[in-house]
């Protein structure tokens, strides 16, 4: 629903900023990858946020990377890895450590995470370690269409599995429907999804 923020650093805490967006503050839960991007003082700041809606709270989670945004994606799509769980992890580590520690399944370093138990960590690893090799190869490729159609597919992603679409279904059909329009906006991604 919000896709970023821009505006003032009006405070920056360890967990959390606030961000002031032409007057209204926006509190945004951070990990410390991002605590660690951000500069001291009243500089005017980018992140890419995440809003998580429950029934008693809306939570805006931001990352000063889409790289990190996407990363937090696929931990929180594992059950019993929540958006706490999931910044916790982003705050041990950095993205590529973490991602370097599912594709080669070092359950060890996983479960040094706090609040990860060996059963949480065996399911991060099998849950995303195909997932993670294939991003690595979109990374590694650096060709900017990949880089800018592996974006594409993540924000469409975000947005169907946000409308409620199983998240391994939609991305199954988001890597035909790329197949078959490469071209595609995410405009048109979700439209096609839907159909």
């Amino acid at each position: 629903m919000i896709a970023y923020l821009k505006g003032k650093l009006a405070h920056k805490d360890r967990t959390h900023v606030i961000i002031d967006v032409q007057g209204v503050g926006y509190e945004v839960k951070i990990s410390l990858q991002t605590f660690d991007a951000l500069k001291d003082g009243h500089e005017n700041v980018q992140l890419f946020t995440h809003l998580q809606i429950k029934e008693d709270s809306h939570t805006l989670v931001g990352f000063h990377s889409m790289d990190e945004k996407f990363l937090f994606l696929d931990l929180v799509s594992v059950s019993g890895v929540g958006l706490s769980t999931a910044l916790v992890m982003l705050s041990s580590f950095s993205s590529s450590e973490i991602r370097s520690a599912i594709m080669n399944e070092n359950i060890g370093l996983i479960q040094s995470i706090k609040g990860i138990g060996s059963k949480t960590a065996q399911r991060v690893i099998l849950e995303l370690k195909d997932k993670c090799k294939k991003d690595t190869l979109f990374v590694e490729a650096g060709a900017a269409a990949h880089d800018q159609s592996f974006g594409i597919k993540q924000e469409a992603l975000a947005a169907l599995v946000t409308l409620g679409l199983p998240r391994v279904a939609a991305e199954k059909n988001l890597d035909q429907l790329l197949k078959s329009n490469p071209d595609a906006s995410i405009e048109q991604l979700i439209k096609l999804a839907l159909r």
